[in-house]
């Protein structure tokens, strides 16, 4: 999943970027608020994590911005501005949660977590086409050259997952809190076992799932020509 994370504090900036990526995400940072909006406008982000006291552009300014383009991204406010009046603004002008600072890494997790379970925000008509699969993310199923693959809800939200990081390593561990959340945990095993009978689903119906594992690291999607190799 991609984040735009727009911070102006350096020192804040770099440990949520690294302690984000380690989770699996795919972050990238923008110092001021111009540049992240352009950013924003610009980019095919899940979420955006957004400071409020930016220099150039204010973050209430940009969220505005971002949903008078009907861009549906979600928002994460992160401000030091913690009085009623300023989360009721902040969720007022469209912003999805507001986190006071200081926090906790794991709360930003958590939030995180939340944000994604209410499924993905930006893609265009909100289907995802990989090797002729097509992921509807608004019926939540997905097909194979028009035939519906039928999935359990855990082996939808692995392929989900999967297909929302198609050009990054998802690690086990980042799929086991796509499914269960940042407090419960799916093991591995339980995860192979998923991806094994939609797979066996994809094959009774002619089609190899684009889901190869890469040992040590984690789950890629791969092409055409590596889903046999």
């Amino acid at each position: 999943m991609r984040i735009l994370l727009i911070e102006d504090s350096a020192t804040l900036r770099n440990s949520l970027s690294l302690g984000l990526d380690k989770l699996g995400y795919s972050v990238d940072v923008a110092a001021d608020g111009t540049t992240g909006l352009s950013m924003a406008l610009m980019g095919d982000y899940e979420i955006v994590i957004l400071d409020l006291m930016l220099p150039e552009l204010d973050g209430l300014a940009i969220l505005k911005a971002l949903r008078k383009r009907n861009l549906n991204v979600r928002v994460l406010i992160l401000s030091a501005r913690s009085q009623t009046d300023d989360k009721v603004s902040g969720i007022l002008s469209g912003a999805d949660d507001y986190l006071t600072k200081p926090f906790s890494f794991d709360e930003l997790s958590a939030r995180l977590v939340s944000l994604m379970r209410r499924g993905p925000a930006i893609h265009a008509n909100d289907r995802i086409e990989i090797n002729d699969f097509v992921l509807n993310l608004q019926t939540k199923s997905l097909s194979y050259h028009q035939q519906d693959i039928e999935l359990t809800p855990n082996e939808y939200k692995i392929i989900e997952c999967m297909f929302l990081n198609r050009d990054r390593v998802v690690t086990s561990e980042r799929l086991s809190e796509y499914l269960s959340g940042n407090y419960d945990h799916t093991s591995k095993n339980a995860i192979e076992a998923h991806l094994s009978s939609a797979r066996k689903k994809a094959k009774n119906i002619g089609a190899s799932l684009p889901i190869k594992s890469k040992r040590g690291f984690g789950y890629k999607i791969v092409g055409i020509n590596e889903v046999n190799s």
